[in-house]
């Protein structure tokens, strides 16, 4: 099968391999599900300081919430092109993870002009530990230690 550049330098540095198993772009897959895990417990901070004034127009999405959604869904489709079947499952989770979050952050707001207590965002906790176990499993069992299973 012939290898396909499809994206030239970057290809170059995130579709090579860090073992000869793991991929470049596996571990900053698994990075970028982490720090999503970690923007959303910022986020979430911050919208029950912003809760507290009472005023659901107050609330506003954390810039690096925003930051690792994007960066973990861009990351996910350039992942597809590198192999398809476990890009095409990391994507589909990413987008997910996306749309949870939309939600999650305007029930946040209905839970203010509601004036009744803020919530975790069940949900996104939810679909960013589906990602994480799914990206943790495709970069250290699929790889190395799959061979053993």
């Amino acid at each position: 099968m012939v290898a396909y550049e499809l994206f030239g330098p970057i290809d170059a540095a995130l579709g090579g391999h860090i073992t000869e198993e793991i991929l470049v772009i596996e571990a900053v897959l698994l990075g970028l599900v982490v720090l999503n895990i970690v923007a959303r417990a910022l986020a979430h901070r911050r919208h029950l300081s912003q809760a507290e004034d009472g005023d659901a127009d107050d609330l506003s999405r954390h810039p690096f919430h925003v930051l690792t959604n994007v960066a973990l869904v861009l990351g996910s489709f350039y992942y597809l092109t590198v192999h398809h079947h476990a890009g095409m499952v990391t994507a589909t989770i990413a987008i997910f993870i996306l749309l949870t979050d939309l939600f999650e952050f305007e029930s946040r707001k209905v839970e203010v002009r509601r004036e009744i207590d803020v919530e975790r965002p069940k949900a996104a906790i939810g679909a960013s530990l589906v990602a994480l176990l799914y990206v943790g499993y495709v970069t250290f069992f699929y790889g190395p230690l799959g061979q053993f299973l």
